[in-house]
């Protein structure tokens, strides 16, 4: 029994995390994201959660302070860590998006997750908004970058829990089965969500892909 189905997936498939990324039908949702992504950190000091292979790492060391890109696996962390980028922007190291550590407060001005939020159960998501406010501080900037459900693109449904949450069976480079949750959320469900722990809270919608950035209250 696989305990936690996740981290062993994205353990097994870190070579071809980035995959995703080159399918030519969402080159053009990619070319507006960087493009706003970009924008949005200018100047920050940005604390990145599930970095994986540092791909949206590399474009915010290009605008930004500082970043400091955690992802919980140090397959991830290795590989990222093959891009090269600038030591004196870019830092790296093993974190958990889901236990955050003390001593966070006052050190970033952004945070910012790829894929992330899909990965939080609909009964949780104001509750870790709540304890990103606690552990960044007031008025940080926070920018989520996810996918939207496209039928014939994205996989389809195993399962739904009583939640909503949605659960898909994932093949790895293994051979390997494995059952991995992932969320596909409409824009009201997001404002829902975000209403009582963020400010501000802007959603850009494209076929692909959403970005939703916000103020933390």
């Amino acid at each position: 029994m696989i305990t936690n189905q996740l981290a062993q997936f994205y353990a097994v498939n870190a070579d071809n995390y980035d995959q995703v990324y080159a399918q030519e039908e969402r080159f053009d949702d990619l070319d507006d994201l960087q493009e706003m992504v970009a924008e949005l950190f200018q100047g920050h000091k940005v604390l990145e959660l599930a970095c994986g292979t540092a791909y949206w790492t590399d474009l915010i060391a290009e605008v930004a302070e500082s970043v400091h890109a955690t992802d919980l696996l140090p397959e991830m962390i290795a590989l990222a860590e093959t891009r090269g980028l600038d030591e004196d922007v870019v830092t790296f190291g093993v974190m958990d998006a889901f236990n955050l550590p003390d001593g966070l407060e006052g050190k970033y001005t952004a945070v910012f997750a790829a894929g992330l939020w899909a990965h939080v159960k609909r009964e949780d998501q104001e509750k870790y908004l709540k304890t990103l406010r606690t552990k960044l501080g007031k008025d940080v900037l926070l920018v989520l970058l996810d996918e939207t459900y496209v039928d014939g693109n994205s996989m389809v449904f195993a399962r739904t829990d009583l939640e909503g949450n949605t659960f898909q069976i994932l093949t790895a480079d293994d051979g390997q089965r494995y059952e991995v949750m992932k969320n596909y959320l409409t824009d009201s469900t997001l404002r829902k969500r975000f209403a009582t722990s963020a400010r501000q809270v802007r959603i850009e919608r494209m076929e692909y892909y959403y970005l939703l950035s916000c103020r933390l209250k």
